[in-house]
């Protein structure tokens, strides 16, 4: 019983310096010691342990003062690298990153068609070269999560995506029965609020963010973990009704959220009304700097549906930071405004309400950020996002 305690404590103590590490970039011995309360002998012994591993490297910092440079530690980014997936309605991304969150390849594939076999195909195959590019590393590829645009349960079976018509698919076993590697499978909106809580808001206790693309998403994190639900179907606001007998939905319902303020539904309605099948955001942005009179109304409509949702959300979860997801209302610069104006309830309490700076990329990020997590085991994960990445 005492050796499983010392070792349980040990794994505590290594996970706690591991999490540092990577929060601070660069960290000395000393500080480490500062932050984490542990004593000089326990850092000494744990950072032999984890240099000796390749997790870590020293390096000597350059300063001007008297006396012996302090010695520097870093997680080293070349130990091994995670694949993120972002699995959607018609293309499949892979970003490839550092096991500190720098990504340092995306590339994106457009599907052939919803059937499950062919993209499970295409998942194998990429998946496979992706491991080849990382096998020079020490720990090669350490994990692949997958987001997918559907209903995951806590076994990480796939219950139903909408868009593809997928029913019960066990694609993480189809996967590591081909490739042989730890796969995770997660809903995407999920990943997207755990890669803001992981990348921008670290001190956030209840961030709730919200996907408006493809569909509508909802990931809630409470004290650094996703609230799931019982099965872990927890989060499928898109299917909540705002409106009775209304459009029908592919689920089965009629009048779901998601038809009314997804970016998707907006794209279908403007390109009826336009007469133009092949709308891209560009041509939105354009038409609503312009002021056409149709662009502006129905995005007048899109915010007050939008805001329906959002204020059902506020009611029921009372979030610290609400983040709303959407590259449509980035391009429209009173969007916050103009939804902040229809939340006037005296009941609705939140503190802060964003739009995403990650953008169509949090999926990915969040992929990457959970892979790097499951990997090093640790409890907390404070990246910082790659500017670049963003624009």
């Amino acid at each position: 019983m005492l050796t499983g305690d010392v070792a349980y404590i040990k794994q505590m103590n290594r996970c706690l310096l591991l999490s540092k590490i990577i929060e601070h970039g660069m960290i000395s011995r000393a500080d480490l010691a500062k932050i984490t309360g542990l004593n000089k002998a326990t850092i000494s012994v744990q950072v032999s342990d984890l240099v000796s591993e390749e997790l870590i490297i020293e390096t000597k910092q350059e300063h001007k003062n008297l006396g012996r440079r302090p010695i520097m530690l870093s997680i080293n980014d070349q130990a091994g690298f995670a694949l993120g997936i972002d699995l959607d309605k018609n293309t499949i991304t892979f970003t490839l990153s550092t096991i500190s969150g720098t990504p340092i390849r995306t590339d994106t594939i457009e599907l052939p068609s919803s059937n499950y076999k062919i993209i499970l195909e295409l998942l194998i195959m990429h998946i496979k070269d992706y491991i080849q590019q990382c096998a020079h590393a020490r720990y090669g590829l350490v994990g692949v999560v997958i987001g997918v645009h559907g209903i995951v349960n806590k076994d990480e079976m796939i219950y139903f995506v909408p868009q593809h018509q997928w029913q019960n698919k066990n694609l993480k076993k189809d996967l590591e029965n081909e490739i042989g590697i730890k796969i995770y499978i997660e809903n995407n909106a999920n990943l997207c609020s755990f890669a803001e809580q992981v990348y921008k808001h670290h001190q956030s206790k209840n961030l709730l963010s919200v996907s408006l693309y493809s569909g509508i998403g909802l990931g809630f994190m409470v004290n650094g973990e996703l609230l799931k639900g019982y099965h872990g179907y927890a989060g499928e606001i898109g299917h909540m009704i705002v409106v009775p007998n209304g459009l029908p939905c592919s689920c089965g319902n009629l009048g779901c959220w998601e038809q009314y303020a997804s970016e998707s539904s907006f794209f279908n309605q403007l390109s009826d009304n336009q007469n133009k099948l092949d709308l891209r955001y560009e041509n939105i942005q354009n038409m609503l700097f312009e002021k056409k009179p149709k662009t502006c109304n129905q995005m007048e409509q899109y915010i007050k549906f939008l805001s329906i949702g959002l204020n059902n959300i506020i009611n029921l979860y009372n979030p610290e930071i609400l983040v709303i997801n959407s590259e449509l209302l980035r391009m429209y610069p009173n969007a916050l405004t103009e939804i902040t104006a229809h939340l006037t309830s005296t009941i609705s309490q939140y503190c802060e309400l964003l739009l995403s700076e990650l953008g169509n990329k949090a999926c990915v990020m969040g992929a990457c950020a959970l892979a790097i997590k499951k990997f090093l085991g640790v409890s907390e994960l404070c990246l910082t996002s790659d500017e670049d990445m963003l624009s």
